[in-house]
């Protein structure tokens, strides 16, 4: 798809105007409530859809099929963040009042990341197209890595600062308490950071992680580097509410883990089979519309099977605890 310097400047500034407005909307801090998470999911959600259609109209079928592919495939990935957000939330123990300032200064942290990622992704397979087949290894490697970490039973996992946050904590300082909704104060004469901006810069930069994973799973639908990031921009603005609205969901989705293992797996031969494509080996390559049909599937059975597994696990803790309860006579005098 040929996109022109002008079409990019204006959809940056598209996208920087809908964020303006989300921010002013929701400038005052309060707690959100699960409406207005959800009416605010369902307005980016409409916004992509438009948006894949807008690329239908003007570009063709390919550029919205691999769109939609593509923000499926990063909306599913990004799901995953939510987990680590939850761990970042309770590390820096965030007042819920603040929590959607922090997730959206966040946010915007972690697109500009990407963004940069997304350029020198671009411009490496613009240069050498053997890069596929390190991507699709990759992925493939961390499919792998998903499903051993899903079936291993962990402890309860806990949030681990990464080496730049602790950089800036030394050089900085860091106050120790929140001051509403400021990022730098004066204490003891020195300008110091507040636990709000530290935990912006938490979930940010903890994104590029996630990025590793993502970035070449986009590459493998589309080498567009428009749509690569218009696909994850509206993948992670939509984040924010999505945090709100499914984050008491969250551990319901019990077979997420394998979902995704599944989609990097997936995107990872198809990498692989164009690689040996462009290198001139003939293989039958995977379309945009199966690789669509794919990651859809998947995510609805992983959904199904992972609701109908936690309720199953709830009616079997519901069912021994009964039980605990009937056989102790103690409990049960106490009780009466």
């Amino acid at each position: 798809m040929d996109v022109s310097m002008t079409l990019w400047v204006l959809t940056i500034v598209g996208l920087a105007a809908l964020i303006s407005v989300d921010f002013f909307i929701g400038r005052k801090p309060h707690d959100v409530s699960v409406k207005e998470a959800g009416i605010w999911t369902i307005v980016w959600i409409a916004l992509a859809v438009l948006f894949g259609l807008g690329l239908l109209v003007f570009g063709g079928g390919q550029p919205a099929g691999e769109f939609f592919a593509g923000f499926i495939t990063e909306k599913s990935l990004s799901v995953d963040n939510l987990f680590v957000f939850v761990l970042i939330m309770a590390k820096f123990a965030v007042p819920s009042q603040y929590q959607q300032r922090v997730l959206l200064v966040g946010v915007l942290i972690a697109l500009v990341l990407r963004a940069v990622f997304i350029a020198a992704g671009a411009a490496i397979i613009a240069s050498f197209s053997w890069v596929f087949y390190i991507f699709g290894a990759f992925l493939i490697w961390t499919a792998w890595k998903l499903i051993q970490e899903a079936r291993a039973d962990e402890e309860e996992e806990e949030f681990e600062e990464n080496k730049l946050l602790k950089a800036a904590e030394r050089r900085f300082g860091v106050a120790d308490r929140y001051h509403g909704t400021k990022l730098w104060i004066e204490q003891n004469g020195k300008r110091v950071m507040t636990p709000m901006l530290v935990v912006m810069l938490a979930i940010g930069t903890t994104d590029v992680l996630f990025a590793l994973d993502s970035i070449p799973a986009i590459f493998g639908l589309t080498q567009d580097p428009y749509i690569v990031f218009t696909a994850n921009a509206f993948a992670l603005m939509g984040l924010r509410q999505l945090y709100f609205l499914i984050g008491g969901l969250l551990k319901k989705l019990v077979h997420l883990s394998y979902g995704l293992s599944i989609i990097l797996g997936f995107i990872g031969v198809k990498l692989v089979l164009h690689a040996l494509h462009e290198s001139g080996v003939h293989v039958p390559e995977i379309s945009i519309p199966v690789s669509l049909g794919v990651i859809c599937g998947v995510l609805v059975v992983t959904t199904i099977t992972s609701l109908r597994a936690s309720r199953k696990l709830a009616e079997a803790e519901a069912a021994e605890d009964r039980g605990g309860r009937g056989d102790d006579p103690v409990k049960d005098e106490v009780d009466a």
